[in-house]
């Protein structure tokens, strides 16, 4: 081989060697740059959440006989928006935000989840919009805590009753009490349920900047200043009338 080409091949080897290096570093920086990405778009949907839990809960105040319900509950499955497109068999619902009382009253930050489908009760034809699912005894959040995927029904051990169609103002009446802010969407029966409810770990590690667990949310303790005022407007609709 002549000193000429030699020297060709070697350069081609140096060329291909540094553009490999450049597509190597390319990739890396991508992915560098994208970590950030996704874990901004976790908090902004996740912020969204919460804040769009807000006015449901000042609907649920305004919900004549709901405090005395509210005063005496466990935790409170708040969902914001139920999606129409979701009201079929295997559908999914959208995002949930769960809410535990401490044994000091306090509630806790929210924990993130996303919603299977309504497995009870459904109307035909009905618009979707906000539910909220009240847990009125211990029994009702230990189904909760148990697993990461759990469901609010009969199938679970759980009476899960329909305010619309249980005697206002009658507290303590089966172990969920399951609120709509759309009339009609749970139908005429008395029982409904939430099927195939499943904790978003992504969300609520982004919203918390930690990694925790359903059972971390059990005492009640979890807080962020986020979430403040999402737990102060459920100190107001649960608190005792003065």
């Amino acid at each position: 081989m002549s000193i000429g080409n030699h020297c060709r091949q070697v350069a081609a080897a140096c060329l291909f060697m540094l553009l490999a290096s450049g597509v190597a570093v390319a990739q890396s920086n991508g992915r560098q740059s994208s970590a950030p990405d996704l874990a901004n778009k976790a908090m902004e949907s996740a912020n969204k959440r919460v804040e769009a839990a807000i006015p449901v809960v000042h609907e649920l105040q305004a919900d004549a006989g709901m405090q005395p319900l509210l005063q005496q509950a466990k935790g409170i499955l708040i969902v914001p928006s139920y999606g129409r497109a979701a009201l079929g068999v295997g559908a999914q619902g959208g995002g949930g935000l769960l809410l535990i009382r401490g044994p000091n009253g306090n509630w806790s930050g929210p924990a993130f989840y996303n919603l299977g489908g309504l497995t009870l009760g459904l109307q035909a034809g009905a618009e979707g919009g906000p539910i909220v699912m009240v847990l009125n005894n211990d029994k009702a959040v230990n189904a909760v805590m148990k697993k990461n995927n759990f469901s609010l029904n009969a199938a679970a051990g759980l009476t899960v009753v329909n305010w619309r169609k249980m005697a206002q103002g009658t507290v303590g009446i089966g172990d969920v009490v399951a609120w709509s802010g759309t009339k009609g969407l749970f139908g005429d029966v008395v029982a409904v349920g939430l099927s195939d409810i499943r904790f978003n770990q992504h969300l609520t590690d982004a919203f918390y900047g930690r990694t925790l667990s359903p059972k971390d949310f059990a005492t009640g303790n979890i807080d962020d200043p986020h979430a403040l005022p999402l737990q102060l407007a459920l100190d107001a609709a649960s608190a005792a009338p003065k």
